[in-house]
């Protein structure tokens, strides 16, 4: 298996980081869940390599019910994010969010909070859901790659909230260099 992640933009919160695992590759929508396209991996490869690069692999197994969980809450992701008046979206994201909760408690540090899951193959996609909820107090800032031929989303970070591309190395680059032929070429 490989330990490099092939996914061009990684780092995002959890919720996004989900969305990314779908990405365009050389003009082909490839899936880090869905095995032999991405790197060569098998499925529960992938979420192997998912769950190490969120930090989780120490919590949450890679296991077939994981994965039909993560699949679960991508989609729900998905649609939540394109379009957050639909109420059917929501629902999904709520059913993700049925299967744990936050226990508070009291650690040598003082106050803590603790995730439950009913089930622990919940846990990964619960945590992305979770994860959604805290990006909703700036939802402005939950961004599309401006790029046409990119699938990827990314939080703006930016001072001014301005940032258009996933990459400025990759898409934003591609955009510049297709502005600049664009003008040379009227010349």
């Amino acid at each position: 298996m490989t330990t490099t992640d092939p996914r061009p933009l990684t780092g995002e919160p959890i919720a996004l980081d989900l969305l990314n695992t779908r990405w365009m590759q050389d003009g082909v929508l490839t899936d880090l869940f869905a095995g032999a396209g991405a790197a060569g991996l098998t499925r529960l490869e992938g979420v192997a390599l998912w769950l190490r690069s969120t930090g989780l692999d120490d919590r949450f197994r890679a296991d077939p019910p994981t994965l039909i969980h993560l699949l679960t809450a991508r989609e729900a992701l998905t649609r939540a994010i394109a379009d957050p008046a639909d109420e059917g979206a929501r629902a999904l994201v709520d059913a993700v969010l049925e299967h744990g909760r936050i226990r508070a408690t009291l650690t040598a540090d003082g106050p803590g909070e603790r995730a439950e899951f009913d089930d622990p193959a919940w846990g990964p996609a619960w945590t992305a859901a979770r994860g959604y909820l805290d990006l909703l107090s700036t939802p402005d800032r939950i961004r599309a790659c401006a790029s046409e031929t990119c699938v990827l989303r990314f939080f703006d970070v930016s001072r001014n909230g301005t940032r258009r591309w996933c990459s400025m190395t990759v898409c934003g680059n591609r955009a510049k260099a297709s502005r600049h032929y664009a003008r040379t070429r009227e010349r």
